[in-house]
């Protein structure tokens, strides 16, 4: 058994890892998720839309932050690592369904968040699955370049009638934008599955 002050140091340790900056960033970002789909209750008020894209676009920066700090100060943590894509995740869903539900979202361009949500559901189980085995997945470039394409389409559908009034044919901007990360989307999905599928071979 361990002596008392190795596990009191221990317990110390993991405390301070929990509640560094990097971390910190990212758990920032899981508490904009409920704050920007409560502002988006009220679509049709402007000042509404206007503060939700505020939210949104400091929760989006963390996204870039709290992997820099980490790298930078040597705060990498398996509890950051694990909540990282996760935070991402929900942002992008929660944003999309509200999208959804106001209508800004909609016809052919449903397609496109379909897409984006399936992918996700699909990467993330193949990823616990793959963690299981003790196989890493990392993240791509391209992938990088999804999740940017995404949260800058989402930044546009969020300012929706309120951009409009700032810049004509945002709504559309963020609908064609929108399309194009569905389709790095589906590339990097793919890519996730090809390099993952010998694998689920290898086990069946």
């Amino acid at each position: 058994m361990l002596p008392a002050g190795v596990m009191k140091s221990a317990s110390s340790i993991g405390r301070s890892k929990a509640f560094n900056l990097a971390n910190m960033l990212t758990y920032g970002r899981l508490v904009a998720v409920p704050a920007v789909v409560g502002l988006l209750f009220w679509p049709e008020d402007h000042w509404s839309r206007w503060f939700a894209l505020i939210v949104f676009a400091l929760a989006a920066i963390t996204d870039y932050l709290d992997g820099y700090v980490a790298r930078t100060f040597a705060q990498q943590s398996a509890l950051g690592r694990m909540l990282d894509p996760i935070a991402d995740k929900l942002l992008v869903a929660a944003c999309l369904l509200m999208l959804v539900a106001d209508g800004t979202i909609h016809g052919w361009a449903l397609w496109a968040a379909i897409v984006i949500l399936c992918r996700e559901i699909l990467v993330s189980g193949l990823r616990e699955f793959l963690a299981e085995l003790k196989v890493s997945v990392p993240v791509s470039r391209v992938a990088k370049w999804k999740t940017t394409l995404q949260l800058v389409s989402l930044g546009f559908l969020i300012a929706g009638p309120a951009g409009e009034t700032v810049l004509p044919n945002n709504t559309l901007i963020g609908i064609v934008l929108l399309w194009v990360a569905a389709v790095l989307t589906l590339y990097t999905g793919w890519d996730y599955f090809k390099n993952g599928i010998h694998h689920l071979m290898d086990e069946g």
